[in-house]
């Protein structure tokens, strides 16, 4: 097998590696708890907490037509997953950081695609709040899209970019002492 076809597995591996974590915790979750029930972990800080957001990141959109809402995210999905895997394939073979990035960013976003599909909204159950403030509850998808992207930000933010050397320059090795 060539080295292309086992990093794209790898990859794939990664992505799919994030789809079935996700999947599992939302199953347990679902299977283990009634709906709005928590669980805290760590009082005043972190508790799971089973909800169904119908809605985008933070709730954006819960409040629109069911029907509204999978056309958007069916078409947003499609778009991004096209997207991220265009940029995939080309990103340089020697960028790992970016191709794990993405492979967990795509992992994530299909996770929740999963979610859409099935129940028409996405469950989460991570719920962070320090006493009565809450962060928006998420998920192990949402978990892989936010680190991927991060991760994408500061290793693009920090690449060091090699300039190329035009034509009318004489290389340094080539100079006379």
């Amino acid at each position: 097998m060539n080295r292309k076809r086992l990093r794209y597995l790898f990859l794939a591996l990664v992505g799919l590696t994030v789809v079935i974590v996700d999947q599992a915790t939302k199953y347990s979750v679902m299977q283990s708890m009634r709906l709005h029930e928590s669980i805290p972990v760590v009082p005043n800080l972190f508790s799971i907490t089973y909800i169904r957001n119908p809605g985008a990141a933070f709730g954006l959109l819960a409040g629109s037509s069911n029907a509204f809402r999978m056309v958007f995210f069916g078409v947003t999905s499609l778009f991004a997953l096209g997207l991220l895997g265009t940029i995939l394939t080309r990103l340089p073979e020697r960028d790992w950081i970016g191709q794990l990035s993405i492979a967990g960013i795509l992992g994530g976003a299909i996770g929740n695609l999963i979610d859409r599909l099935r129940f028409g909204e996405v469950i989460d159950f991570l719920d962070v709040y320090i006493e009565a403030y809450h962060w928006p509850a998420f998920n192990v998808a949402d978990s892989a899209i936010s680190v991927g992207v991060f991760c994408l930000i500061i290793h693009f933010a920090f690449e060091r970019k090699d300039a190329p050397i035009s034509v009318t320059e004489t290389p340094p090795s080539s100079l006379s002492p």
